[in-house]
């Protein structure tokens, strides 16, 4: 398997997690187990708070700032600018508003976008973000910033929090998943990846502007444990009762990396795992696909479901990777 493939496997991993995320996000894991656990892609009920309307395959924010990252990352050859990055995002929102979208700016990033309007500075902008919006959107950073040394891609994970989730606990978050893409790029195996994820954790937990919160790599290492000695069932339970699913980034970060060791050999049973937990399922299981995707190799998934995603979304996943590769 080439890098290329894995590569692809993580952008198309983040896309096929966040489509079969799309019609369970916001509900809680009873409402989603009343209609059946997700196997496959469904369209959204004509009632759903923030997706109605939307086709089944269709993906979310997180795969489309997802790309925005890898934008802004091709674009500054390597670099991300927090102006431009902060621009991209408002843009991005507005365009969102435009077509109908009610799936906005997360708490986090909306209230960067809106400080910067206002006159702070970009860099300063995202001292008080802790949601997940930064490690939803992290994995382009994973694909372009090789894991040889850890600090440099801790410090890319921070340069691309920067602007709207510049604290210790999302920094934190996005490292972990960063450095499991990067290690899956890289050609390395499922418990090497995890182990350079929660060194990456608590790494970035000494980064940003430090806040309370849940210890993102201790929580990590417990899912680790949680897989390796209790069945599915029983683990899956503990993850939702005692982790927690919410887009809170010490919740739905370690809820991820769950599913992806519950499921270590199967990438679409571990995304269809997360888009039944209840909670903000489009996120975890976005960052679960991106994750066992560059693992295992886009070739990993069913082959209908990449070409659903590919069809229902313009995505242009493979102009993006040969570029974010180039920069690696």
């Amino acid at each position: 398997m080439s890098r290329r493939d894995r590569a692809l496997g993580a952008l198309t991993g983040l896309a096929i997690g966040d489509a079969l995320g799309m019609p369970t996000q916001t509900l809680p894991r009873e409402a989603v187990l009343a209609a059946g656990a997700v196997t496959g892609f469904r369209a959204a009920a004509p009632d759903h708070p923030l997706a109605h309307g939307l086709a089944a395959g269709h993906v979310t924010d997180d795969t489309e700032q997802a790309l925005l990252v890898a934008d802004a990352l091709i674009g500054g050859e390597g670099r991300i600018d927090p102006r431009r990055l902060a621009d991209d995002l408002d843009r991005w929102e507005r365009d969102a508003r435009a077509r109908g979208s009610l799936d906005l700016l997360g708490p986090s990033t909306r209230a960067a976008i809106q400080a910067v309007r206002e006159g702070t500075a970009p860099e300063l902008a995202g001292a008080n973000g802790t949601t997940n919006g930064a490690a939803m959107r992290i994995a382009p950073v994973g694909i372009a910033t090789p894991i040889v040394d850890l600090d440099d891609l801790v410090g890319a994970v921070e340069e691309a929090c920067l602007v709207s989730h510049h604290t210790s606990v999302a920094i934190a978050g996005a490292a972990a998943v960063a450095a499991v893409v990067s290690a899956g790029v890289e050609g390395h195996d499922l418990p090497l990846a995890v182990a350079l994820g929660i060194a990456a954790a608590r790494a970035g937990a000494h980064r940003g502007r430090w806040v309370a919160g849940a210890d993102v790599a201790a929580r990590i290492t417990w899912t680790t444990e949680l897989a390796g000695r209790l069945d599915r069932a029983t683990a899956v339970d503990r993850v939702i009762r005692l982790i927690g699913t919410s887009l809170a980034t010490q919740e739905s970060v370690p809820a991820a990396f769950a599913m992806l060791l519950l499921h270590p050999d199967d990438p679409w049973a571990a995304c269809c795992a997360a888009a039944s937990l209840g909670g903000d399922t489009d996120t975890i299981a976005a960052m679960t696909g991106a994750m066992a995707g560059a693992v295992h190799g886009v070739a990993a998934f069913p082959a209908d479901a990449v070409e659903t995603v590919r069809a229902v979304n313009d995505l242009r996943l493979e102009a993006r990777v040969d570029a974010l590769l180039a920069l690696r």
